[in-house]
């Protein structure tokens, strides 16, 4: 249980940081999206790592499907300690991950008070699944969506980069 809260804790100040950091600037849409895409980046280098050490001796992934699975099951499991809570696709190379409990979420109030914050903390996250994807051969944009923290749906929209 330490690790995690070392873990929520070291995210926050690295999203802090990176805030901090953008603060001087005046122009606030760009100095927001300058931000997210610093977190993002960040997450991207994470999970690309990640990935690599934990499908060294898996078998291949016989579909974008089958592959999505592991990453909800024992990516997710691996970083956040628990599974992602629903899974669904359109079959199309459009998904949504819906975590009930968001580990990086739970340390603000529920509902609605602090929803306009959530985006900056979720960056990071999308990131890192952005990462995984791209290293086990997926070209991916996710987004990421919360209508009552810590609940939030992250939405990856696959490109196949093999042929």
């Amino acid at each position: 249980m330490a690790d995690d809260a070392l873990f929520e804790f070291l995210h926050m100040e690295i999203v802090a940081l990176v805030y901090k950091e953008q603060a001087t600037r005046e122009d606030i849409d760009k100095e927001r999206v300058t931000c997210v895409s610093t977190l993002d980046a960040m997450g991207f280098r994470v999970g690309q790592g990640m990935i690599e050490r934990f499908t060294k001796d898996c078998p291949t992934f016989k579909d974008d499907l089958d592959l999505m699975k592991f990453l909800c099951k024992d990516f997710w499991s691996t970083i956040f300690k628990k599974q992602i809570d629903n899974l669904r696709t359109n079959h199309q190379g459009t998904y949504v991950l819906q975590d009930n409990k968001f580990a990086l979420l739970t340390q603000f109030s529920s509902g609605k008070q602090y929803l306009e914050e959530a985006p900056k903390y979720l960056a990071f996250s999308c990131g890192l699944i952005r990462g995984a994807l791209s290293n086990l051969g997926l070209e991916s944009v996710v987004t990421a969506e919360v209508s009552l923290m810590p609940s939030c749906k992250f939405m990856p929209n696959l490109k196949s980069l093999i042929n």
